[in-house]
């Protein structure tokens, strides 16, 4: 698999890396660990180095899974944690104080069982503990050699602004997709200009952009998808058009609509590296497919008119998840 750059630091990473977190939290039941292992490695195999975790995906569980699985091979891959959740409870609110930081950091590098963390980023922007703050902290610890590089979370554009004025930002994490854009308006052109790389999470519309989602489905009650506005059975319906345009696509290039979905993602800019999650096997192998698959300059002018026309209907989140994005 190609790679790209994230930020000026040099951090290279696979063009798509792995979400992690579904394996343990999140939607549905975890993953029974020997699976989950063998997923983590398969995606290795396959080309993937890169791989995405954080303290509040289990309370450090999801964490030691990823450490385990890639013990054979920690020198050939990127690990991507977060902090600033209060006792790594997402739940609680934010807590990104210089202490807590440390604190967190000594953990995941404990759960992870290894001596240093390629990117760490800050999960939510806590509001009360000023960025310039958090990124000084940062800077120490990438002194000390426990981090590589630093990143950001679904943070505004002057959070991040400021924070890589004290200590340069490699990424920015936030949710882009066909599903959700905004990132396209201001967040995006600061990115190119500040050269900070860009991971989209949630590349694939939380499943909706597969096709295996429609209004009669039903989630796991412990989904976190039931909550979600966008995912109401109405709004399933409304935007099943997105769908449609994707399936349309799809047939037409012989590919699948996560394919097409990820491909355009890729093709948006150099600096993007989406991070699909999954528990199985052939959705793993159907997303690394997504990498290698060729849209011409009229292919993605057409599927901008097509976007163009489409009004997705719902929040991403429930209000009282609305108020720690875009800060």
């Amino acid at each position: 698999m190609k790679t790209r750059k994230l930020g000026s630091g040099g951090l290279e990473v696979s063009a798509l890396g792995l979400g992690c977190m579904g394996l343990t939290f999140g939607y549905g039941t975890a993953t029974p660990e020997n699976e989950a292992i063998t997923l983590i490695r398969t995606a290795y195999e396959s080309g993937i180095t890169f791989f995405d975790t954080a303290e509040a995906y289990s309370q450090g569980g999801n964490e030691v899974l990823l450490g385990k699985a890639v013990k054979p091979f920690r020198d050939k891959v990127v690990i991507a944690t977060k902090f600033g959740f209060t006792d790594g409870d997402a739940s609680k609110g934010q807590d990104s104080r210089p202490e807590r930081i440390r604190q967190v950091a000594e953990n995941s590098l404990r759960f992870l069982g290894t001596d240093y963390i390629d990117l760490f980023y800050q999960h939510r922007v806590d509001t009360n503990v000023p960025i310039e703050e958090v990124a000084g902290t940062i800077q120490d610890l990438i002194n000390e050699g426990k981090i590589k590089h630093w990143g950001l979370s679904e943070a505004g554009a002057d959070t991040i602004r400021r924070a890589h004025a004290v200590t340069p930002v490699a990424a920015l994490q936030s949710e882009y997709s066909m599903f959700f854009r905004d990132a396209e308006k201001e967040i995006i052109p600061l990115l190119e200009e500040l050269e900070i790389g860009f991971v989209p999470f949630s590349p694939l519309g939380k499943g909706f952009l597969t096709g295996a989602i429609n209004e009669q489905t039903k989630f796991d009650p412990t989904d976190f998808r039931n909550i979600v506005p966008r995912f109401s059975e109405e709004n399933r319906k409304a935007n099943q058009a997105l769908v449609d345009l994707l399936q349309a696509i799809a047939a037409e290039k012989g590919a699948t609509p996560a394919q097409i979905a990820l491909a355009w993602l890729l093709y948006q800019k150099p600096f993007i590296a989406p991070i699909p999650g999954t528990t199985k096997l052939h959705r793993l192998q159907e997303n690394i497919g997504g990498a290698s698959l060729e849209l011409s300059a009229n292919d993605l002018n057409e599927i901008k008119q097509s976007l163009d026309t489409i009004e997705i209907v719902g929040a991403r989140y429930p209000e009282h998840l609305m108020n720690r994005v875009g800060k």
